[in-house]
């Protein structure tokens, strides 16, 4: 956990939470990064049973703290924070066009008779919630298979809360939101989402734009030599995140099979241009094709871990960026100037899709996939990269680089957000006592 004293800006300290042991989760696993897909409802078990010390932690820290920022994963800090005086300030890391159509109250399908709030079926998800911006891309139906995977939201593993109650949790019992995205690029979701909690703030704290890596990539590594030996925006680099993972446990806890690894290893083969792939870690158990290595040799390598990813981008050579379309990874793709092809796997990935895709913000080529199952082939990935890298491929993605990369405009982001965070109650009242204390002390 971090802790900053707002009376003295900038101090931060890092304080370890000790999680504990739950059957069936590995010793020391702190991240979803590093587990499979059971593994991570187990860590949200085992995250709740740090409970006593993250309240332990807020009495400690009480006097030099005026507001917590919290995941999803934990509403219960709200509760924490409340005797303590504490405000407490929902964090979300997804596009608030993923928050609007999956998390907000109105996505309940009313109450049953025990009075609970009823969770929505795969049919019921196929249509956006009562109220969605009805000039939205996202309100036309959504594809069975995207319905169909939602479902794990609204599904409970362990006894625990689903991610669902999760978020409404957080959303309705915190003194407002934090969302790093921007009113340009979401406002009629920010505003619905606003306005299904009754007006209650939504801070905007700007899409997060990385800084530039810092030096070149080691001429000695493998991946510098390979990637300068080919000619300017010629490389494909592929990647899918250290969240992504190709099955995940459904309704009834059993793993829902996912085959998007061998298209995309295949549409390697098939492109005539060169192509790197970083699938996650554990992503590289499953089968590749036959052969696959020897067929794209020259052309084409596979690597897995922690990469250099933004020096990639940044190389020269690299033209396009198939990647999940993960919030972030479109974020960093497009400032680095490369075309995206968009393959979004899970859950708030379609609506990132949709959001930055042609259907919206026209920043990247979506990879076309069937309707009912989701299913997609080699050229399928292989025709949305030669569309992305045509030379109209490249759509309104000039436009949304510069003004991402606007110092202007960061700055602007920036100011608001600080303003917007004075404005909330109790923090605006302890921000004008410490303004008045400053006064005291430099006029005695």
């Amino acid at each position: 956990m971090l802790a900053c004293s707002a009376a003295a800006a900038g101090a931060v300290a890092v304080r370890a939470l000790h999680l504990p042991s739950v059957p069936g989760l590995p010793t020391a696993a702190a991240s979803t990064a590093e587990i499979s897909a059971n593994g991570a409802e187990l860590l949200k078990l085992s995250l709740d049973g740090a409970r006593p010390q993250v309240a332990a932690l807020r009495a400690e820290l009480r006097p030099a703290v005026d507001a917590v920022l919290f995941d999803f994963a934990t509403p219960w800090v709200c509760d924490v924070a409340a005797p303590l005086g504490v405000t407490a300030l929902f964090f979300n890391v997804f596009s608030a066009a993923a928050i609007a159509y999956m998390f907000v109250p109105a996505r309940g399908r009313g109450h049953g008779v025990d009075g609970r709030r009823q969770l929505p079926s795969a049919d019921d998800l196929t249509s956006a919630p009562a109220g969605f911006p009805p000039g939205s891309a996202l309100a036309a139906p959504l594809p069975a298979y995207q319905a169909a995977e939602l479902t794990y939201a609204y599904a409970s593993f362990h006894g625990m809360p689903c991610v669902y109650k999760r978020f409404v949790a957080s959303l309705e019992h915190s003194a407002g939101s934090v969302m790093k995205t921007c009113a340009e690029m979401e406002g009629p979701y920010v505003s619905y989402i606003s306005a299904q909690l009754g007006g209650k703030p939504v801070l905007l704290a700007g899409p997060v734009v990385p800084e530039p890596p810092r030096g070149e990539l080691n001429e000695e590594e493998p991946w510098a030599s390979w990637l300068s030996s080919f000619p300017d925006d010629a490389v494909v680099f592929a990647s899918f995140g250290s969240e992504t993972v190709p099955a995940r446990p459904g309704r009834d806890g059993a793993p829902r099979s996912s085959a998007w690894r061998r298209p995309t290893a295949r549409s390697s083969q098939c492109s005539t241009s060169p192509n790197p792939w970083t699938p996650r870690p554990s992503s590289t158990r499953g089968p590749r094709p036959a052969g696959f290595r020897q067929r794209v040799k020259g052309r084409g390598v596979v690597r897995t871990g922690w990469m250099k990813q933004q020096h990639i981008l940044r190389h020269r050579s690299v033209g396009c960026y198939v990647n999940h379309a993960g919030f972030s990874s479109v974020v960093e793709g497009l400032v680095a100037g490369c075309r995206l092809v968009l393959l979004p796997l899970k859950n708030d990935q379609y609506f990132n899709a949709a959001l930055f895709g042609a259907r919206e913000l026209r920043v990247g080529v979506e990879v076309a996939r069937r309707e009912e199952d989701g299913w997609f082939g080699h050229y399928d990935v292989s025709e949305a990269v030669a569309a992305a890298m045509a030379a109209d491929g490249e759509g309104d993605a000039r436009k949304w680089r510069e003004f991402l990369m606007d110092d202007a405009v960061q700055t602007k982001f920036a100011d608001k957000f600080i303003e917007d965070l004075k404005q909330i109650e109790p923090i605006r009242s302890i921000a004008n006592i410490q303004m008045s204390r400053r006064h005291r002390s430099l006029n005695p």
